[in-house]
This record gives structure tokens, C-alpha cells and sequence, in this order.
């Protein structure tokens, strides 16, 4: 079968959704699919005009059935899911309207759209089965118009941690506010007496966020500690994880969290603030804390190497029965 991927923006962009889409696209020939990159203009899901216009006609060019990246459909009118060439199949990370930092007016006309998007289309594929109940639940989405296809997760070499005496600490997730790096930054402001350095690796897609994250890291002196590496290609962003001793991520939201596991297929010990989809990503091989706790834990992974190796080992052998991306295209 041939099928479009109808994918807005750049699909080298370094997130987890352009990531899952790259594997999922070079995964489906083994599964009977040829899925094409059929492009989308940018700026999804806050999309102009023309950009809306251009991606409706994107859809009713295009040859055979859909696979709609939600990023742009939750945003398309309905009718431009009904008028497409061939049935939909919307996939969908996490709804568009639960993005942190958006003006209650954007969240409210996003997730209109967004209901009535889904309700055009043939069927919809969540990548989490938490997602899928919040499609339900709150979207009106029937459970049995739902396909969860999780992220694989590729093996890889434990970690070897870092050489110094300092702890080398990771963060990996685009510099927005979803992703909570200010909460890093605020938790380790007061734990500067310990030995320990921070690396976050993400894509500064949002301006703004990324200024301030920068001049929080400067007000609390923490400038020769914490170092802001931009988007990583996958071979220097393996080698980040290589040469961590700890991996953290104090997001607000996620859809799913492919960042959890990539860490913990590695044996690293992850300490993550709770949030929508953690747990269902870690499968309980993660510390999860409540925001207002995270500098106590952030601390006691610092200092208790016991329990360092405990969760380290925790992590390994959760990983091990983590699916792979071959069974995330059979899904689909």
C-alpha cells in the first residue's frame, strides 16, 4: 500500500514527534508500506491563513490514504480532513491545547479544532495509551476509533557516566516552557556546595523561553555549571548520554516521553517530575517526583550513590522489555 505522511515543517526537526515520524517512515516497508513524506507548511499548530490553505490543498492533492501528523491536523478546519483525496488517520501525540504557555484563548480555539479534526477523520493512532484516554475522555474520540502505537526504543550501550568528580547531569527536550528547565534551574540554584554539572540538550524553538532560561542560569550564578547545548545530532547526542551519570526532566506535560526510555536503555538512573504519561513511559523504572519535591530528590541522587545504582539497574532491566520501532510500524 502506498500512503502520504502529511508532516508541517522541516522533518529534520529535533523533537520526538519529527523523530517518531523519520522511523516510522523508514520502518513501514518491512510492514507492507510505502508511507511518503508528503510536506506541510510550517508554523502548526498557530498557522497563518496561507499556510492553512496550502496544507488543505496538500491534502486534496495527494494519492490514497493519510496519515495526518497532528501537529498540523488538530489545527485544520474539518472540512479540509472531509475534502482530503483519501480517509485520514490522524496521529496524535497529545492534543495541541495542552501545551504549557498558551494564552487561554489560543488553547481554547486549538482545542476545538482539534475535536472537530478528530471527529472527521477515519481513525485516530495515539502514541500513548494515556493520550488515548484524554482523546476519549475529553475530546469525544469512541475508544474504538483509537490505535495506540507506543515509540520504539532502539538498544544501546549503558552508559559509562562521566570521568570527574563532578556528577554530569542531563536534560534532554526543546527549550519551551512544557519542558520545565527553569524548574531544573531553580531546584539545583540550591544545591551549588555539591559537585555536579548540567547539560540541556534541546532545540531553542521558542525565543523567548530560551532567553529567560539563560538569564535565570546567569542570576543564580550557575553559568560555569550549566551549559545550554542547542539541538545535538543522534551521534553527539549519544555521546551526551554516554558520558551522563544522571538523566532529569522536570517536565509539565508529555504526551509520552520517548527521552525517558532512550536514558533508561541506556542504565541511567532517570529522576523526572510526575506528569501525564511518565509513568506510563517509565514503567515504574524512573523516580517520579512532585515538582515542589525535586530538589530534595535531586539531591539525594547526588549524594546516595546506592541509590544511583539502584535506580540505575532499575532502569536496565525495564528497558529490556521496551518495544522497538519495527513494532511500532506494524502497529500503525
Amino acid at each position: 500500500m502506498r500512503a502520504a505522511f502529511a508532516i508541517p515543517g522541516s522533518i529534520d526537526s529535533p523533537t520526538g514527534g519529527y523523530g517518531y515520524a523519520r522511523r516510522l517512515m523508514a520502518e513501514s516497508p518491512a510492514h507492507g508500506i510505502d508511507l511518503h513524506h508528503l510536506p506541510l507548511p510550517d508554523g502548526f499548530p498557530l498557522a497563518s491563513a496561507e499556510a492553512l490553505r496550502l496544507a488543505a490543498e496538500a491534502l486534496d492533492g495527494a494519492e490514497g490514504p493519510i496519515l495526518l501528523d497532528g501537529l498540523a491536523g488538530g489545527a485544520l478546519p474539518a472540512g479540509a480532513i472531509q475534502a482530503a483525496s483519501g480517509p485520514v488517520v490522524m496521529l496524535c501525540h497529545h492534543p495541541l491545547a495542552r501545551e504549557t504557555g498558551l494564552e487561554p484563548d489560543q488553547a481554547a480555539r486549538l482545542a476545538e479544532s482539534e475535536r472537530a479534526a478528530l471527529a472527521a477523520s477515519a481513525h485516530v493512532i495515539a502514541t500513548s495509551a494515556t493520550t488515548a484516554a484524554d482523546l476519549t475522555a475529553v475530546y469525544g474520540v469512541p475508544a474504538a476509533k483509537i490505535t495506540i502505537a507506543r515509540p520504539g526504543t532502539d538498544p544501546a550501550p549503558l552508559a559509562a557516566g562521566s570521568a570527574g568528580e563532578a556528577l554530569a547531569l542531563l536534560a534532554v527536550g526543546s527549550v519551551t516552557p512544557r519542558k520545565g528547565h527553569d524548574r531544573l534551574i531553580e531546584a539545583l540554584s540550591g544545591l551549588v556546595s555539591l559537585p555536579w554539572t548540567l547539560t540541556i540538550v534541546g532545540d531553542r524553538r521558542d525565543p523567548e523561553t530560551a532567553a529567560g532560561l539563560a538569564h535565570q542560569i546567569a542570576n543564580a550564578g550557575l553559568q560555569d555549571r550549566v551549559i545550554l547545548a542547542g539541538a545535538l545530532d543522534e551521534a553527539a547526542l549519544s555521546t551526551a548520554y554516554h558520558q551522563t551519570d544522571v538523566f532529569l526532566l522536570a517536565s509539565h506535560y508529555e504526551g509520552f516521553g520517548m527521552v525517558y526510555r532512550e536514558a533508561m536503555a541506556r542504565g541511567l538512573p532517570v529522576l523526572a517530575t510526575h506528569c501525564v504519561a511518565a509513568e506510563e513511559a517509565t514503567q515504574g523504572g524512573a523516580w517520579l517526583v512532585a515538582p515542589e519535591e525535586l530538589a530534595n530528590a535531586i539531591e539525594t541522587i547526588l549524594t546516595d550513590s546506592t541509590a544511583r545504582r539502584a535506580w540505575a539497574k532499575r532502569a536496565s532491566q525495564k528497558a529490556a522489555a521496551f518495544g522497538r520501532w519495527s513494532d511500532t510500524a506494524r502497529i500503525v
